[in-house]
């Protein structure tokens, strides 16, 4: 991904219980260790580890085959930037299991989060919620009989999601409106009603008043809601009451509309978390854990949906990897002996075909007008798939089939062997209508979720909308196109044994998964083919530097730079081959060869390029250096010799007064001999101080005087033989001015 920056996506398939969710998280730790990592990649990291906990929680199930079994389709896109650092996410969900919310199969339980808020919430947020902390306590997590699990454990699991809740950008609000969501659906489903002269009328008065506290509804608009119905008539509209039967559809169809909705909006309030906000183009790897292949004593709409899934899954894979791998041997010329395998592409269009297929069937009778039922719908099938060789039912089957088949069942021969459906919900399920006016209920509701969960602009014409196979078609047809665009690999999960045990494996029932995936075909396929190909144009750009002759520019034509390649490389010819448009090299052995070759030569690349990048720096910086230098000593050589000229200046002033002022030293003082005469007086007096008498009798030593300091040489002579008088004077002594005096 990050060498040739393409987008890939991790296919992980197989049955039920295979351990295709388990598989997930280790791909998502092993981005988590491997990615470089700083404080704005760890928080993107984490949320993208934390995100499935949550998704699991809300998304999961307890089955007869599992017990963390997916009940949605996810696909999640990682975002990666040039470094190869995960910097956000995008996830695509695909049929929550609504029905799920409301009824489950013995030996089942409903969605965990139910279980965890019961059993894990603290006491106050229980009471805030008006729950009880017994999941006993409420109809729609008992109905499998099977609320606690010794594999499952509720409480850490409840510690778990709070944390991941709150690295996943939920504030504390937002998780209390969830919550809130969550217990009201617990107490709908509590909610039971009594037949008033053939009516449906409420007496779980304290059940509709949490359900109206917590959503945020008046009680009033909840019961009118969910005992009547609004018809239109013309420019008016009229209240019908329901039937119980009736009322309790609508309290379940409301029930599974909450959950559902609010699934959704926790897939997108997790996207905005996880939403990379830099809009440079990013590498993504996607990873799609969907549900797998699932057959059950009894199988309704939903595994006739998954089954359906995991046929376009397997579909794809055979597009991709057997079919696709020995056409495209075909179409560039190499010799191939043809390997045989199943394509599933008949059960794919005996579900999907347009008008003929069941999908396009059972959205038929869900629209005609008339009393359309469950068996309707079967004897349409029987009418139109009467003779297809991978549908059969108790009408059309064998003598010795029918007796494994029920009135209203039919069967599919899938990929992985057959699997017996019942048609009974199968149009509710299909149909999945709730009325206008429990919408416009909803509508007014105070919790913040709810309105986005069910929005104004949602169109309410009475024109009917799309039917849940075909929503999930359509999401099909996308998620195919989303894989076809990226390179694709895959994990095939292998599921040891029926019973859950560690260590221990059946292996007619491995044999069995091995056989029906087709990876024996795509074995043979692989062993007999060539492990890689590419385009001539792409793999001569990406290892031309390998030879000289095409280094670092070839003239001729890509095929011809590839063979000019090959032959420096010294290729043996049965280590590769040459198609129309594609070289194809055997051996993962040789690509290792060219590839190690190639990190070689590019490091020694890097290094040449790196010594001229340095030298070019360098004398770069020198000649900048060169050119700076130049400049200070310019700038300084001019500063000189500006000081230079300014000194000369000033001497050539200075003399010139000195001359004139010598030539007017006789004059009196003026401008042009002031300076003059004061340099001779302090010259004078100078050498004065230099030379005068050290005695008093001393008359000649008396420094000749220039003529304008005559007057003012005799009053200094005589001032200083004052001078030295009085200090003769004081330094005679006493005896001595005693005989002087004598004298």
């Amino acid at each position: 991904m990050i060498s040739e920056t393409n987008n890939h996506f991790i296919l992980i398939s197989g049955e039920s219980g295979a351990g295709k969710t388990e598989a997930s998280k280790k791909i998502l730790q092993f981005y988590a260790v491997s990615c470089p990592s700083t404080r704005l990649l760890g928080n993107v990291r984490d949320r993208l580890l934390l995100s499935n906990p949550v998704l699991e929680a809300f998304g999961n199930a307890k089955t007869l085959k599992n017990d963390n079994s997916s009940r949605f389709g996810k696909y999640m896109d990682i975002q990666f930037d040039h470094q190869g650092a995960a910097v956000g996410g995008h996830i695509l969900s695909y049929l929550l299991e609504k029905s799920r919310v409301v009824h489950q199969n013995h030996g089942e339980r409903n969605f965990h989060i139910f279980y965890q808020l019961v059993e894990g919430g603290d006491e106050e947020l229980l009471r805030w919620l008006g729950l009880e902390r017994s999941s006993q306590n409420y109809s729609y997590l008992v109905q499998g009989a099977c609320a606690k699990v010794s594999s499952i454990n509720d409480k850490s699991d409840w510690k778990t999601i709070q944390k991941a809740l709150s690295v996943v950008d939920f504030s504390e609000k937002d998780k209390e409106h969830l919550f809130a969501v969550i217990a009201s659906v617990l107490h709908l489903g509590n909610i039971h009603f009594e037949a008033s002269q053939g009516y449906a009328t409420l007496n779980s008065s304290e059940e509709i008043h949490w359900l109206s506290k917590l959503l945020g509804i008046p009680t009033h608009v909840l019961r009118e809601g969910l005992t009547h119905r609004k018809i239109e008539a013309k420019a008016e509209e009229v209240l019908s009451p329901f039937t119980i039967d009736h009322a309790k559809y609508a309290r379940d169809a409301l029930a599974k509309a909450i959950y559902g909705r609010t699934f959704t909006w926790l897939i997108n309030k997790t996207n905005e978390s996880l939403a990379n906000k830099d809009s440079a183009r990013k590498t993504v790897i996607g990873l799609l854990d969907i549900y797998g292949f699932e057959v059950f004593d009894v199988n309704s709409f939903e595994q006739f949906c998954i089954n359906y899934c995991n046929e376009k899954l397997q579909q794809l894979f055979i597009q991709l990897t057997i079919k696709s791998e020995q056409e495209e041997y075909e179409m560039e010329g190499i010799e191939w002996e043809p390997v045989p395998y199943f394509n599933n592409k008949i059960i794919c269009d005996l579900v999907e075909e347009k008008h003929r297929g069941i999908i396009s069937v059972l959205d038929e009778e869900c629209l005609r007008p008339g009393e359309a039922t469950d068996f309707t719908f079967l004897e349409k099938l029987e009418e139109k798939l009467a003779g297809h060789p991978h549908f059969v039912t108790h009408k059309l089957a064998d003598q010795k089939t029918r007796k494994t088949l029920e009135r209203g069942e039919f069967r599919l021969l899938h990929y992985p062997g057959e699997v017996t459906y019942s048609v009974t919900g199968f149009l509710d399920k299909n149909n999945d209508l709730m009325h206008r006016n429990i919408k416009d209920v909803m509508r007014q509701s105070q919790n913040p979720i709810i309105p986005q969960c069910f929005p104004t602009t949602e169109p309410d014409s009475k024109k009917r909308p799309k039917t849940v196979a075909t929503q999930f078609k359509s999401s099909l047809a996308g998620l195919m196109e989303i894989l076809m665009s990226k390179e694709p690999w895959y994990v095939r999960c292998l599921k040891p044994n029926e019973g859950k045990h560690p260590g221990h494996f059946d292996d007619v029932l491995v044999r069995h998964q091995v056989r029906y995936l087709g990876l024996m075909e795509h074995l043979r396929v692989r062993r007999a083919g060539f492990a890689y190909r590419r385009r001539y144009e792409l793999f001569l750009k990406r290892y031309k530097p390998l030879c000289p002759d095409t280094w670092p520019n070839w003239k001729g034509t890509a095929v011809e730079g590839v063979e000019r390649l090959i032959k420096h490389l010294g290729y043996k010819s049965d280590e590769y081959k040459m198609g129309r448009t594609k070289i194809f090299i055997r051996h993962p052995r040789t690509l290792f060869a060219i590839e190690d070759a190639f990190d070689i030569c590019r490091h020694e690349l890097a290094t040449r390029i790196q010594a001229k990048y340095k030298g070019y720096r360098m004398k770069g910086d020198y000649l900048r250096q060169k050119e700076a230098a130049t400049k200070i000593e310019a700038c300084w050589r001019g500063l000189q010799a500006r000081k230079e000229r300014e000194r000369r200046a000033w001497a050539v002033k200075v003399i010139k007064k000195f001359i004139k002022g010598f030539m007017n030293r006789n004059q009196p003082v003026s401008l042009d001999n002031s300076d003059y005469l004061a340099f001779v007086r302090q010259s004078y007096l100078t050498r004065l101080k230099e030379n005068l008498p050290k005695s008093v009798l001393d008359k000649t030593s008396w420094l000749m005087p220039p003529p304008i300091m005559q007057e003012a040489s005799a009053l200094l002579q005589k001032i200083y033989t004052q001078h030295l008088v009085r200090k003769y004077v004081r330094g005679i002594t006493a005896q001595r001015r005693a005989q002087v005096l004598l004298q």
